[in-house]
């Protein structure tokens, strides 16, 4: 039986999902993309989980693709793709179904908590969850267009959304390397922690979200703003209005008024 290549576990609400390949700096192959689909799926699927964190094993959070992969591809052997691929959901935005750019349909919000080297495929992964902490130590680069290769899956659409165009244009040609300090300067990353404390602050925050936030009010504000970029502001604020007519009808709105009243820490279900 092979080894495990992404690793899950569930506490205090936080589903924590870890890259497991740490001697390769959990360089990405294709069962390392299907586990790591139907752990997400799992974690969006528990009640119990409220925010999920996506790290990787050892001093790594994923190196890009496995070059035996890519050599593999080069001698004309066709890109691999997971087995058992879920089926087109109805119900959610086909633009967040494609193969890597699933996230933004999770229900929960999705944290990165970048450990290390973040290149390539990696970086794609990293762009799609909707929060990144990074470690001071982390390593950030597109690396394509320094493997012959272009902007793969979606990150030409995602990367100028976080960093402005031009400076997508620089990551992007020039495949150079970015440490964590100007990651968080030019937005690539949403806070920078010292490396031995990374996962303590990104637990922190998650199990804050977990305990003090509705999750019925950060799945809706999740999709709200992931469904932006195909929206007019008239359209964007005619979802709000309906989804706060919505809001005042559910159990947490009550909640959210009587622990405020009663000066008491929320019993939040997401109903």
């Amino acid at each position: 039986m092979s080894q495990a290549e992404v690793l899950s576990s569930v506490a205090g609400g936080i589903a924590t999902v870890t890259l497991n390949r740490p001697d390769k700096l959990n360089a990405w192959t294709p069962q390392m993309e299907g586990e790591l689909r139907a752990a997400m799926g799992a974690a969006d699927a528990d009640a119990a989980v409220r925010a999920i964190v996506l790290t990787g094993a050892g001093r790594g959070f994923c190196a890009g693709a496995d070059m035996n992969v890519l050599a593999a591809i080069q001698g004309g052997a066709r890109a691999a793709t997971p087995q058992a691929a879920p089926p087109h959901d109805m119900d959610r935005r086909a633009d967040y179904q494609v193969r890597y750019g699933y996230f933004p349909s999770l229900s929960k919000p999705v944290i990165g908590a970048i450990n290390g080297p973040c290149a390539g495929l990696g970086l794609v992964v990293a762009l799609y969850c909707d929060l990144r902490f990074a470690a001071d130590s982390a390593i950030f680069t597109t690396a394509f267009a320094r493997r012959g290769l272009i902007a793969e899956h979606g990150i030409s659409w995602m990367l100028p959304r976080l960093v402005g165009q031009t400076r997508a244009l620089d990551l992007l040609l020039s495949a150079r390397k970015v440490d964590a300090a100007e990651a968080y300067r030019i937005g690539l990353v949403d806070r920078v922690c010292p490396t031995d404390k990374l996962m303590d602050e990104t637990l922190a925050y998650a199990r804050d979200l977990a305990a003090s936030v509705s999750p019925r009010s950060m799945a809706v504000i999740k999709r709200q703003l992931w469904e932006t970029p195909f929206q007019t502001l008239a359209e964007a604020t005619a979802v709000a209005n309906h989804e706060m007519r919505a809001s005042f009808a559910s159990e947490d709105f009550k909640e959210g008024v009587a622990h405020f009243i009663e000066k008491r820490a929320p019993r939040f279900t997401g109903r």
